[in-house]
């Protein structure tokens, strides 16, 4: 997780109710203030586990009786009947895939094992060039399409929601909580998370952002939120060095290797915590250049923080500053 919530603030009146537990190999965490006629906690916990439970079983990789690695495990030329919810997901990844020229993919999971990274991997280690020359021929989002309630595949591909699952999880629960009449709240899902209202206090949620450190966690900025979703894709957590070198687990599809550039991270703020979560990757893979050429053009909500020789420099967007309360500089 690469986001550290601040939430801190107490006041009078309405009680801060929190709750959290396991979920997608990683954890979750609601705090909502509580108001006369709110649900009880261990409802409002019921209700968002029942949906975690559902991404888990629609979208997760690693179990194998999931809707997405029942498909994958299918072979070329087939189709599935899939819940809408994993069809959405495809759309949405499929317009982030055209957007970006191809270098966001949901198709990577081979990949990810290829090199070590991956629910199925073994060792992390640089593949040779003829097992990814090999592989590649299984890797594109041109090779899936839609067939009213089925997807379809032409191609032995395997399908990843890594990138978009969180978020996707996240705007759900955030939308089960206003069913519920639950409207000052902060919900939190493998550290994606969107937050709505205000604390007890009457002060906004406010978010603190990781310096990209994988040896102590520093927060480099705080931001306010109200409604919108946010999401941090970062290359310093989950990598392996082979011969001096660094291969990050975030992978450009075009060239089936991980990102080699210098942007460390990117945080996005948007209504759609599913969206947010989809292109702080799609961002972090374009690098900082063309990341951020998108990012302006787009008009989208981004932080980036970019390695330098004395450190680390940050970059954001009018968009950002905008929604995150603060002031463009």
């Amino acid at each position: 997780m690469v986001l550290c919530v601040a939430l801190s603030g107490c006041g009078n009146g309405d009680p801060m109710e929190s709750l959290g537990g396991p979920t997608m190999g990683s954890t979750y965490s609601i705090k909502y203030v509580r108001k006369s006629d709110s649900p009880a906690p261990k409802q409002v916990q019921a209700e968002v586990e029942k949906i975690l439970a559902e991404v888990d079983r629609q979208m997760s990789t690693y179990r194998s009786d999931s809707d997405i690695e029942r498909f994958n495990a299918l072979p070329a030329n087939s189709c599935q009947t899939m819940p809408e919810p994993v069809l959405e997901l495809v759309r949405v990844a499929e317009q982030l895939s055209r957007q970006s020229e191809g270098s966001y993919d949901l198709t990577v999971e081979p990949l990810l094992n290829l090199w070590g990274f991956g629910p199925q991997a073994r060792d992390e280690k640089v593949p040779t060039a003829e097992a990814l020359a090999e592989l590649m021929q299984r890797i594109g989002y041109s090779h899936l399409r839609i067939s009213g309630d089925q997807l379809c595949k032409d191609a032995a591909v395997e399908v990843d929601f890594n990138s978009i699952a969180a978020g996707y999880a996240v705007d759900t629960i955030a939308a089960k909580l206003q069913n519920l009449g639950i409207h000052n709240y902060l919900a939190e899902v493998t550290g994606e998370l969107k937050a709505a209202g205000k604390k007890l206090d009457g002060s906004a949620w406010k978010i603190a952002l990781e310096e990209p450190r994988d040896d102590q966690q520093v927060a480099q900025r705080i931001i306010n939120v109200d409604g919108y979703g946010v999401s941090t894709s970062g290359d310093y957590r989950n990598y392996f060095e082979q011969n001096g070198r660094r291969y990050s687990h975030t992978f450009d599809a075009r060239s089936g290797a991980p990102i080699t550039h210098n942007l460390a991270s990117v945080t996005v703020i948007n209504p759609s915590t599913l969206m947010a979560d989809g292109l702080s990757t799609l961002l972090l893979i374009l690098g900082p250049e063309r990341g951020w050429d998108y990012a302006q053009k787009h008009q989208i909500g981004a932080f980036f923080v970019i390695r330098a020789d004395t450190g680390f420099v940050t970059r954001t967007t009018p968009a950002f500053e905008r929604l995150s309360g603060g002031k463009s500089e």
